[in-house]
Order: C-alpha cells, then sequence, then structure tokens
C-alpha cells in the first residue's frame, strides 16, 4: 500500500473522494450499507409522514435512530451481568 504525503489536512481530505466513480465503485457501496444493515438493522415506522421542511423531517429520523440506538443500549447492557453457559 503506498504512502501519500499532504501539506494540508484539506489536501489529504480532498484525496478520499472519488469524483469519477465507476460501477465497482457503486457495488462496494451497496455491500458497505448491506453489511451495515445486517450488523444493527433498524426499522422505521411504516406509511408516508408530511412534514414542513427538510430539517423537520432530519429532526423526525434523528429522534427514531437516537431510540434505537438507546433501544440497542439497554438491550445490551441488560445482557451484560449475564454469562454465558458452556
Amino acid at each position: 500500500m503506498p504512502v501519500f504525503k499532504y501539506k494540508t489536512f484539506e489536501e489529504a481530505e480532498r484525496a478520499l473522494w472519488n469524483f469519477h466513480p465507476d460501477e465497482a465503485y457503486f457495488d462496494r457501496v451497496a455491500e458497505l450499507w448491506d453489511f451495515a444493515n445486517k450488523l444493527c438493522p433498524i426499522s422505521y415506522p411504516k406509511g408516508i409522514f408530511k412534514y414542513r421542511s427538510i430539517e423537520e423531517a432530519n429532526k423526525q429520523r434523528d429522534e427514531w435512530e437516537l431510540a434505537h440506538a438507546k433501544k440497542l443500549r439497554a438491550e445490551r447492557n441488560s445482557t451484560k451481568g449475564t454469562k454465558l453457559r458452556t
């Protein structure tokens, strides 16, 4: 793997972007999202929701995701004290 040197943080950050993605790139991105969904699936409420602005919609999604994260944490904390039997 090559080593690259950058003069600024912005230059290093730009190097992470792929400005000319090909089909293989999109396949890898889709695989990454599938893998993430298998690791920690999240289900959103069914239905169509109306919002006055994108900010309001984003706030609602953030609330759903925060509730999901809190639920996962509570589940993991409740099983933390139990020991596995072999």
